[in-house]
């Protein structure tokens, strides 16, 4: 199977590395950072949700009026709309954007972020949610008749879309998360299931544990694997490791001046597995395998969007061969 690379969308030049220096809502930023990603050969590009943060299908649809080929991986929260206008939401993106459309469904791991936009919900309360969410997209995506839903979250009659997806095809439904529900609810439903940069053993844990789940959905197929690294290249190992203690200086001096700015990422410990995991094995030491490196993780908190993936030194060799040793474990 090919391996796929996928980087993130942003309106704005601002990281956990970056004080910005463009507009808080930049446009032409948008445009060419995507850009970027398309005239390099980048699969796909994700544009994030977060409570505070702007509409991002809104932002989908902008890009997918100005380039042609990058796909669009748009992430939602169940708990942002009622899931037959979401499946409409979808189907006009991938119609715009000509069958590019993929969605990455969010659970949401902080009671806290989710009380942000009034979701009261309990974690496996959410969880079962998203189940009978993603169930209603894809029922609503591939229904030729009206048909009723009646389940323990949503209560619906006589639903349909006139105007299915680009050609017919359901958009890819990608899917996160690294607790016992996620698992369950990623595995059963999800083309793709997302996970954060872990070592090889922990990654290939992971995998074996989705792919239990799906076979015990009564899947033939498994979803493909995702693994969420940040590469820092550079022409030689030295100079590579130099690049990254650096921005490791620099996330901490951000995280100096910012002050509460920041600290609303984190709110404390973080309550997902996700970033659980990756504190832990940050806890454990630095390095693992031939290249991951743990220090970011842990000085981020394991939290945010970019903050919360591990960084993976590339040791002065190219980025894919830093990468490759994951495609044997199932990434």
């Amino acid at each position: 199977m090919p391996v796929e690379f996928l980087g993130i969308a942003t309106t704005s030049d601002a990281s956990e590395t970056t004080a910005p220096t463009t507009k808080p809502v930049d446009l032409g930023y948008l445009e060419r950072i995507v850009r970027a990603h398309e005239d390099n050969g980048w699969t796909r590009v994700l544009f994030a949700y977060g409570s505070s943060g702007l509409e991002p299908s809104a932002l989908a649809g902008y890009i997918a009026g100005r380039l042609d080929s990058v796909e669009l991986l748009l992430a939602h929260r169940p708990n942002v709309s009622y899931p037959t206008f979401a499946a409409k939401t979808f189907a006009t993106l991938d119609q715009v954007s000509q069958g590019r459309l993929s969605v990455h469904f969010i659970t949401g791991g902080s009671d806290h972020e989710q009380a942000r936009e009034g979701d009261r919900l309990t974690k496996d309360q959410r969880y079962a949610r998203t189940r009978e969410y993603i169930q209603i997209v894809k029922q609503a995506w591939t229904s030729a008749e009206p048909f009723d839903h009646h389940g323990e979250f949503y209560d619906f009659d006589d639903f349909v879309l006139d105007a299915k997806a680009y050609e017919g095809r359901s958009p890819t439904i990608s899917f996160g998360g690294s607790s016992e529900a996620a698992y369950k609810v990623g595995a059963a439903g999800a083309d793709i299931f997302a996970v954060w940069g872990e070592p090889l053993a922990s990654t290939a844990e992971q995998i074996a544990r989705i792919h239990a789940e799906a076979a015990a959905a009564g899947r033939t197929t498994p979803p493909r694997i995702h693994a969420a690294f940040r590469p820092i290249i550079a022409p030689t190992e030295e100079l590579a490791w130099e690049k990254a203690h650096r921005i490791l200086d620099r996330i901490e001096a951000r995280k100096a001046a910012a002050g509460p700015a920041l600290a609303r990422w984190t709110m404390g410990a973080p309550q997902n597995a996700g970033s659980q995991r990756l504190l832990e094995i940050a806890a454990q030491g630095e390095k693992f395998d031939t290249a991951l490196w743990t220090a970011t993780a842990k000085a981020t908190g394991g939290a945010g969007n970019y903050a919360g993936t591990t960084l993976r030194d590339n040791l002065g060799l190219p980025a894919p061969a830093a990468l490759r040793p994951t495609v044997p474990v199932g990434v």
